[in-house]
């Protein structure tokens, strides 16, 4: 069995989890603009505990967006700076997907994944499940509310914080949408999951093609009045 460990800064919540001798542990914590002060302890803990170290690992598993784009850097970064000096691979996880399959995981088969992107927009994709992994039904996208568009004639479950713009979209995706938590997380221990599919599929990168995925070039923009 592989040895993986994975993190994720994308959100306010900051996880770390560690998959070894088919266990998973976690930490996972809710701590907004904490991120670079708590990450490195929080692996350093996992691991002292765990009885191993970076370089025993197989591979590392981090969220590499979309999200906060301060959170995806300090994941990237750190995941890049461990696995380079381990010289060991990494393995992106999508947020999103890791949403998606924190719900499949509670008995739905069909999921939205969407995150507050902030500036009226929402990160989002859709999801349905095949033996219990999402399978992505669209491609991640960032939109306004008003743009989200699923495929008709079908009944889905909304999660993460984009819906908190539910009242925004356009009728037929209300109608069509149950939003089970606008506070689901993306998180370490289900990115294992994904990590471990990716990891068997030969999916690992070197730590420079370990790249994070914003959607939106902007970073500068800024509603009007925000400061």
């Amino acid at each position: 069995m592989p040895k993986l460990l994975a993190l994720d800064t994308s959100t306010d919540a900051c996880s770390v989890a560690l998959y070894l001798n088919g266990e998973v542990r976690e930490d996972f914590r809710v701590i907004p603009r904490q991120h670079t002060k708590q990450l490195l302890p929080m692996i350093q803990t996992m691991l002292e505990e765990a009885g191993i170290k970076v370089t025993d690992l197989d591979a590392i598993a981090f969220g590499r967006g979309p999200g906060s784009f301060a959170g995806i850097r300090i994941a990237t970064g750190v995941a890049q700076g461990l696995a380079f000096a381990a010289e060991i691979p990494l393995l992106p996880i999508s947020t999103l997907e890791s949403i998606a399959l924190s719900k499949l995981q509670t008995g739905d088969t069909q999921v939205v994944a969407a995150l507050d992107a902030r500036m009226d927009e929402i990160y989002w994709a859709a999801y349905r499940s095949e033996a219990g992994l999402p399978i992505a039904v669209t491609p991640e996208r960032v939109d306004a509310p008003v743009n989200v568009a699923l495929p008709d004639g079908t009944l889905w479950c909304g999660a993460g914080s984009g819906w908190c713009y539910l009242a925004d979209m356009p009728e037929s995706v209300q109608a069509s949408v149950t939003v089970s938590s606008e506070l689901c997380y993306p998180t370490a221990s289900t990115m294992l999951t994904l990590a471990l599919r990716d990891f068997a599929a030969g999916k690992a990168v070197s730590p420079e093609q370990a790249l994070p995925v914003y959607l939106r070039d902007d970073v500068a923009w800024k509603k009007k009045g925000q400061q």
